[in-house]
């Protein structure tokens, strides 16, 4: 049965997520066991537009969220505050009172089974943060004793028992994503590249079109770019052209829900050509313009083309 405490710290809680949505400005304090996944939410706040720090000192915290607030570049921020503050966190909650007089802040609080916290220990072979002198069990006790306080205020409680760190991504990004298309949170880079120039090492996927007539060998041509309207109309005159671009698109537009489910938050198809000039650039710009049109966030990067 729940509390009258719990039923109303729950109210004023579903209360004041519910303000949130309507204004731009958000602090997330990103909080909870160790081992629960706070670095890893906070990446994901991280891909959702949020300016995320790690271990800020709390008495830095106010003016931190001054700053937020003021800002004109910056509309939501989140942070973590956890056991390493040490004696200090006990402030918390009266620096909390505060922080929520000068921006709308939510308490995201991250817990886990005390079996599921020691495997997760055993498995990366870390130290827990409250120290070696104890074994991971009792430290895990002593910190749950530390932050029961904090516990209490959050307004939004994450077990994270049963979640990879993929899946614990997603459920902030329903949380916390506003509704956004998840197309959205995924970039798209596509890039151009000479072979002769090596491979780039940050291709997610490499696609070789050296297959196509090379505009380098055309004379008025041997000077520009893919980006010059005439190079563009020349290579994709060419009917492997068309077919090449529309077998592509369709395998990445069937590849990015998938990625997109599995948590990846940037993706680069590089495209390839001799020199990085012509064909690989028309590929990428083409690429470009079709992904765009499907809801996708797509930038063009053109790693060799003269400058």
């Amino acid at each position: 049965m729940t509390s009258p405490k719990r039923a109303t710290q729950g109210r004023a809680a579903a209360k004041r997520a519910k303000s949130f949505n309507l204004t731009e400005k958000e602090l997330v304090i990103v909080t909870g066991i160790s081992g629960a996944g706070k670095a890893s939410a906070l990446r994901a706040f991280e891909d959702l537009g949020y300016h995320a720090v790690d271990n800020l000192p709390l008495e830095l915290l106010p003016e931190f969220a001054g700053l937020v607030g003021k800002s004109k570049d910056v509309a939501k921020a989140s942070i973590v505050v956890d056991v390493r503050e040490g004696v200090t966190l006990d402030r918390l909650p009266e620096i909390l009172i505060d922080i929520r007089k000068i921006i709308p802040t939510r308490v995201v609080f991250l817990d886990a089974q005390d079996a599921v916290l020691v495997r997760r220990y055993s498995e990366t072979r870390r130290p827990h943060p409250l120290g070696r002198s104890e074994t991971v069990s009792r430290s895990i006790v002593e910190e749950r004793q530390l932050l029961d306080p904090i516990r209490n205020l959050a307004d939004t409680l994450i077990d994270t028992s049963t979640f990879n760190v993929h899946q614990l991504r997603a459920n902030i990004l329903d949380r916390f994503g506003h509704d956004e298309d998840q197309s959205k949170q995924l970039l798209v880079s596509c890039l151009s590249f000479g072979f002769k120039n090596g491979v780039p090492l940050d291709a997610d996927m490499v696609f070789d079109v050296r297959f196509l007539p090379n505009p380098h060998f055309v004379p008025e041509f041997r000077k520009l770019t893919g980006l010059d309207p005439k190079v563009a109309a020349y290579v994709r005159k060419f009917p492997q052209t068309t077919e090449f671009l529309g077998k592509v698109t369709d395998l990445l537009l069937y590849l990015l829900p998938h990625y997109v489910q599995e948590g990846k938050s940037y993706l680069t198809v590089a495209f390839g050509c001799t020199g990085g000039q012509h064909r690989s650039v028309m590929m990428a710009e083409e690429m470009s313009r079709k992904l765009k049109k499907s809801g996708y966030q797509v930038k063009s990067i053109h790693r060799d083309m003269p400058r």
